[in-house]
């Protein structure tokens, strides 16, 4: 169950990451570590949405 939970995370993370990467279109090490932060906050806020959803 954790396993899962956190595999999820990951895969959210890392979409949103990319997809941060993309639309900012530069490299600058703040401007990563943002994107970072701000993907990991929507990527625990998909799972527990999608958890609360579905009634897991």
């Amino acid at each position: 169950m954790l396993g899962s939970l956190i595999a999820e995370i990951l895969v959210w993370q890392v979409s949103l990451s990319a997809l941060w990467l993309v639309l900012i279109g530069r490299l600058e090490p703040l401007e990563v570590f943002a994107g970072l932060g701000c993907a990991l906050l929507g990527a625990v806020a998909a799972v527990a949405a999608r958890r609360a959803v579905s009634g897991w």
